[in-house]
């Protein structure tokens, strides 16, 4: 699960935007997976929490709240970036990212009638405006 987690945050995750800030999240995860399968979203930059408020996810041209993905019918595809947005302005350099959520697994079972759930923790210290990578990934719409 090592693996899958060094490739969930890239260096060129973190960008300003005229509002503040957007991180893109891979999937750390063996397939794509419904949004909905997404719970409990919490993101930390420089050691501060963000409130639940303070985060929203960008599916194409929407704008939803974290807790919220779980009413979603989209898909997470594996290749593509989940878009985490915030209005808090973050100053030029390098920040320290953490991001926790929970996902649920709908097709394997942790016991009779109740899917597996499991937790992601994902910390990088990243450069604000980093060097685009190139990538065949694209954002979640």
């Amino acid at each position: 699960m090592k693996t899958m987690l060094q490739t969930a945050v890239r260096e060129d995750a973190l960008t300003a935007t005229s509002a503040g800030f957007e991180l893109r999240l891979g999937l750390p995860w063996i397939r794509s997976m419904p949004l909905s399968s997404v719970l409990g979203l919490a993101v930390e930059i420089d050691g501060v929490p963000m409130a639940p408020g303070e985060v929203s996810v960008l599916l194409g041209p929407r704008e939803v709240m974290a807790a919220d993905l779980q009413a979603e019918s989209g898909w997470w595809f594996v290749q593509d970036r989940l878009v985490l947005a915030s209005r808090r302005k973050l100053d030029p350099g390098t920040h320290g990212i953490a991001v926790d959520f929970q996902l649920l697994v709908p097709y394997l079972q942790a016991r009779p009638g109740s899917p597996l759930v499991l937790p992601f923790h994902v910390e990088a210290r990243l450069e604000l405006d980093h060097a685009p990578a190139p990538s065949v990934s694209r954002d979640v719409a």
